[in-house]
């Protein structure tokens, strides 16, 4: 990084904190696919965790700073608490609490928070603001009507961007016949708005050295609590004991099985758009199962 990038990201983190910063180093950290991650450490042995990307994508960062914030005060679960965000010559970057995470912690505890984190709720659908599913925009206009919210902002969404990214054909067919079906995926069942995650896949959760569970890198609403649980069985999935005491502190419906891939769609969907490759073709087999049932 530039001198002058880091002279701005020093005094960001300064004004934020009212305390003195002094950048030691600057050191990679691996394991992104759409920023660059740095480990700052201050002279004075303070640590912060610093995304970068180009200066148009600030308002993902400005959106991800909200929707951690949002998460933090309900209590629940821990999160990266957000230091400062902006842009500094062609970059933007966001600034976050430096967190020791591990793989291995205390999967219970996982389930018991995140069933907590989905008690918080609101009066409709949707959220105070837009924000974003990896770089592509997620529209959460209130709505007080759930079918009609995930018809046409997650699933409509994602299949009108698919047609503009050259997906037509069969995958739109698709979408639309399951578009039209949607109400009978939840005949009895009347969803109750709970603040998710909305991100939740296996590499968006770690822990703390003591086994604390922590979230991050959220794209944050009021929805159906199942997104989040089906989200967490696909890309790898769970430990059983998260299952288990999730269960057991929020009990899911019967149905939640049969709407499981309707949830992961949207995700599936949105990986199409973003990065292509198979991801069509999984969403067309994943239509086709969902109108057989």
């Amino acid at each position: 990084m530039n001198p002058e990038l880091l002279s701005h990201i020093s005094t960001a983190i300064r004004d934020a904190t009212h305390r003195p910063f002094t950048l030691r180093a600057a050191t990679p950290v691996g394991g992104g696919s759409i920023n660059e991650a740095y480990r700052l450490e201050g002279t004075d042995g303070s640590c912060y965790f610093l995304k970068l990307n180009e200066a148009r994508h600030h308002p993902m960062f400005a959106a991800e700073a909200e929707g951690l914030n949002t998460i933090a005060a309900t209590n629940t679960l821990r999160v990266p608490r957000p230091i400062a965000h902006g842009t500094a010559t062609s970059h933007s970057f966001l600034v976050l609490e430096h967190l020791e995470l591990n793989s291995r912690g205390d999967a219970k505890l996982l389930g018991e928070q995140l069933a907590a984190l989905h008690r918080c709720s609101a009066p409709r659908f949707g959220f105070a603001q837009d924000n974003y599913l990896g770089t592509t925009p997620q529209p959460n206009a209130w709505a007080d009507d759930w079918v009609a919210f995930w018809r046409e902002q997650r699933l409509g969404f994602q299949l009108r961007l698919a047609a503009q990214n050259g997906y037509v054909g069969r995958l739109q067919t698709l979408g639309e016949k399951l578009l039209g079906a949607l109400p009978a995926f939840f005949a009895g069942y009347t969803p109750r708005p709970a603040l998710l995650h909305g991100d939740l896949w296996s590499g968006n959760h770690a822990f703390l050295a003591d086994g604390t569970p922590v979230i991050f890198d959220p794209a944050p609403y009021y929805g159906d609590r199942e997104c989040d649980l089906a989200m967490t069985e696909l890309f790898g999935g769970y430990p059983a004991d998260f299952y288990t005491a999730y269960r057991a502190a929020y009990p899911l419906d019967a149905g939640y099985a049969a709407r499981k891939d309707l949830y992961n769609l949207y995700h599936i969907l949105n990986h199409a758009n973003l990065f292509g490759g198979g991801y069509a073709r999984q969403a067309e087999q994943m239509m086709q199962k969902l109108l057989a049932c």
